[in-house]
């Protein structure tokens, strides 16, 4: 697809592009110009894989928040037939950083709940990039608990810095409502799959992250908070991100190698922004295999495997302490 950004470590990447679109345009190129083409298209893949290969934790940052990564709403399109939106948490308003609704995916019948972060500036400012408010969170429960109800898998897709931080989410009980979904998600009598797709920032993310199978994608993280708000509580000011992105050890490969997730979901050559379709054809696959594996198990069964697996959670050993 045709990207409208680039990330400042792309640039050498764009450039070469850039050349290779042009020569794409001459009409009725010469047998020089061909071959100039085919070598330009095997070097941008070259740099391409060179450069995603060896990506530091702040460059995931970057890519996980490019403004062409794939949203709920496009996983939606992609993945989902016949959805159906559910608005409303019935006690104050529809948070539209939270999507909820019924959806069927190869003949498997789920309730989906995803943060949205919007891709035009007025999307933005309905759903304050994908910060929640205290609705919708409840409006996220509610569904979860009818899904419950019915018998129905839950698939969660999680995108968003964090939940929304203003004293009108404070005193509607943002931190309770939080806490609530992660009680309340913890007994739900259904296989529950939870994607982190792009960033799983702190309470935010949590609110919705409670479940059975836990699965990133290759470019996202999963942190307790931000680069930034880090760097802003150790060293007192966000240009030290970089340092805190380190520091925090939330990029995939960290959270598989801490028990964190279950999975990695592989991404297309250069971040899931150069490649919906392909990305959603991998997130399905991955979705679909933690459900044939999750459906097998009882009630009893999934509850005890669900606890067990967040009681492992933040385990250490500790050697050569006397």
């Amino acid at each position: 697809m045709a990207l409208t950004h680039h990330l400042p470590f792309e640039k050498p990447i764009s450039d070469l592009e850039e050349q290779l679109a042009r020569l794409e345009e001459v009409p009725d190129p010469s047998s020089a110009v061909q071959d100039s083409i085919r070598r330009m298209r095997v070097e941008v893949t070259r740099m391409t894989r060179e450069r995603y290969n060896n990506l530091d934790p702040w460059e995931i940052v970057q890519v996980s928040r490019h403004p062409d990564r794939p949203q709920t709403a496009d996983y939606l399109e992609l993945l989902f037939d016949e959805f159906v939106e559910l608005h409303g948490d019935k006690a104050f308003g529809d948070d539209r950083a939270i999507v909820t609704g019924f959806a069927k995916l190869d003949g498997h019948r789920v309730m989906v709940v995803g943060h949205q972060k919007g891709r035009t500036l007025k999307e933005r400012h309905e759903c304050l990039y994908g910060c929640a408010h205290p609705e919708g969170y409840r409006k996220a429960l509610s569904k979860m608990e009818m899904a419950s109800r019915y018998g129905l898998p839950i698939v969660c897709l999680i995108d968003t810095p964090g939940a929304y931080p203003g004293v009108g989410a404070e005193e509607r009980g943002q931190a309770y409502n939080i806490a609530v979904n992660l009680r309340d998600m913890s007994t739900l009598e259904v296989p529950v799959i939870c994607v982190v797709i792009g960033e799983g920032g702190s309470g935010g993310a949590l609110g919705i992250g409670v479940g059975d199978h836990v699965a990133v994608m290759q470019n996202a993280y999963y942190s307790v908070i931000s680069p930034e708000g880090c760097a802003g509580i150790l060293w007192k000011h966000s240009k030290h991100a970089d340092k805190a992105a380190r520091a925090l050890r939330f990029t995939s490969s960290d959270l598989l190698e801490l028990g964190i997730v279950e999975e990695i979901i592989p991404e297309p050559l250069g971040g899931a922004h150069r490649n919906h379709r392909h990305t959603a054809t991998t997130l399905k696959g991955s979705i679909l295999d933690a459900l044939k594996n999750l459906e097998k198990l009882d009630v009893e069964e999934l509850l005890e495997r669900r606890y067990q697996r967040y009681r492992r959670l933040g385990t250490f050993e500790r050697s050569g302490v006397a």
